[in-house]
């Protein structure tokens, strides 16, 4: 057995109603991957967030190479060899790589010594394969590329404990491919990983060791040789997880959302949105897959009227809504599950009540029109949240608590509430089950199943190649703004899709 290098032992740690950390043990060893696995509000995060500094624990303690340690803060967490790659870059976006990378470390004097800095960088990056051009700015950059910034600028700083947290999230096929094999050369090289991921293929392809949590507690360890999917999907939610089976849909029903040569401009007055031309029909799910970044964002601000198209047209059963207010579109019976639930998909800290409400306050069933006021009817509306909380499983707390106090699962599935129970004929779905454990994604699928086999037409966006090849009947992939491939999803692979995400041409698969 390698030498351990980190011991958590006993790391206890609550939060108002929620016991997150449930005295764990954790062993961290020299040249191996340990992936963490668990639903959300299992405790992963919460975890490793003590080990990196950004939580003190409650009970327990911490010993690195034998030794104890208090890790008070990331700072001391990097004194101690600890570096995490977090999901969502911290990387000023102006800046160099190699500027990025010196920030805060020994180079970064009055007078900087970049000669130094890039021979240092340039070392790394062929000892772990994160080959990088130093000068080139981050923004130019794509997402892979951003990462291997990041890996570098914490093994700049000495990390020999290395955790990455869903590091896979924001890359195509092609660039997993590439961050594995790093993975795995940083083993080699005697570094100590963690590897946070939802997605099972990843955990038994890239790690040795994998600790399963539920409610907080170590419910197994298994090695990634000595087990499968099925198994390690069961030890997460104590249940068996079924096979989702999409059948055939229907032949050829009556468009509902129609997109024709739209185009747009981001926030920096780029063209983000570029010609995009997509059909949806009652009863099918038509998926735009795609990297982050490549104008999805965009495409669904604009179907939505929260962003101008500056060509093209919008047709939701057959009239023109382009560049119209969010609230006529919304009364063709478009509703929306939001990328950003926490961001513009929810009211964090008000009541669940009132987030599951959103669109019904002047509706007959739960207020009174009066000549001066709508006057909202306080028990309707405690019986119709009370009913959706049943209805949809959402567990943890009463309806007048604030949502915020909801575990990842619990709040898509509030979104999934206010707008299934709407009564929609076209759904965007965007990003529907991203940050979701193997759970709650297997709710949201069977629900959007369900949908469409109810006759709604749904267009879901998702970076999620698996989703989009269970879900799809027609696919469509998004590269720099454009529909670079479309096609039927009996058609598709993996492969395919992979090679289209990263912008390679004459991918079988022409545009329709």
């Amino acid at each position: 057995m390698s030498e351990r290098i980190v011991e958590m032992k006993g790391i206890t740690k609550k939060f108002p109603n929620t016991l997150a950390n449930d005295h764990i043990d954790l062993e961290l060893r020299r040249g191996e991957v340990c992936a963490l696995l668990g639903e959300n509000g299992a405790g992963k995060s919460t975890l490793m967030k003590i080990l990196y500094g950004l939580y003190h624990a409650d009970k327990g303690r911490i010993l690195i190479r034998g030794q104890a340690v208090s890790i008070d803060s990331p700072r001391d967490a990097i004194s101690h060899g600890i570096g995490m790659v977090h999901q969502h870059f911290a990387l000023d976006d102006k800046l160099t790589a190699v500027e990025n990378l010196i920030l805060g470390t020994k180079q970064a004097k009055i007078l900087l010594d970049m000669a130094g800095a890039k021979k240092e960088v340039s070392h790394l990056s062929k000892k772990f394969g994160l080959e990088v051009d130093p000068d080139s700015k981050i923004y130019q950059l794509p997402e892979g590329m951003k990462q291997r910034v990041e890996i570098l600028k914490i093994l700049l700083r000495g990390a020999q404990i290395l955790i990455f947290d869903e590091p896979t999230s924001v890359l195509t096929p092609i660039e997993t491919k590439d961050l594995f094999k790093t993975i795995h050369a940083l083993a080699s090289q005697g570094h100590a990983i963690v590897f946070i991921s939802h997605h099972l293929e990843e955990v038994l392809s890239i790690s040795d060791r994998i600790v399963v949590l539920r409610n907080g507690k170590v419910v197994g360890e298994k090695r990634a040789g000595e087990t499968n999917e099925a198994e390690l999907a069961q030890m997460m939610v104590g249940r068996e997880i079924e096979q989702i089976t999409r059948l055939k849909g229907s032949e050829i029903a009556q468009t509902v959302l129609e997109i024709s040569g739209l185009c747009a401009l981001n926030d920096k007055k780029l063209e983000a949105v570029n010609n995009v031309s997509l059909t949806v029909r009652k009863g099918e799910i038509v998926s735009v897959a795609g990297v982050s970044g490549n104008g999805q964002k965009e495409l669904t601000e604009v179907i939505l009227g929260m962003r101008k198209a500056t060509s093209g047209k919008v047709i939701i059963n057959g009239k023109d809504v382009t560049n119209k207010p969010t609230k006529t579109i919304i009364q063709q019976k478009l509703r929306c599950i939001a990328e950003d639930r926490i961001g513009w998909g929810l009211l964090m800290d008000r009541p669940i009540a009132e987030n599951l409400i959103l669109g019904l306050h002047r509706s007959s069933k739960l207020s009174t029109k009066t000549p001066v006021a709508n006057f909202l009817k306080t028990k309707e509306i405690h019986d119709y949240t009370q009913q959706l909380l049943t209805e949809f499983d959402i567990r943890g707390t009463d309806v007048n608590a604030p949502v915020k106090l909801l575990s990842g699962g619990n709040l898509q599935k509030i979104i999934l509430a206010r707008v299934l129970s709407q009564e929609p004929e076209i759904l965007l779905a965007s990003q529907p089950t991203r940050g979701l454990d193997v759970g709650a994604t297997e709710y949201v699928h069977r629900l959007l199943l369900g949908l469409r086999d109810k006759g709604i037409g749904v267009l879901l966006i998702s970076e999620d190649l698996e989703e989009i090849l269970a879900l799809s009947d027609t696919i469509a992939v998004m590269f720099r703004g454009e529909i670079v491939g479309a096609f039927p999803a009996e058609s598709a692979t993996g492969e395919k899709l992979g090679l289209l995400m990263a912008g390679v041409k004459g991918t079988e698969g022409a545009k329709q």
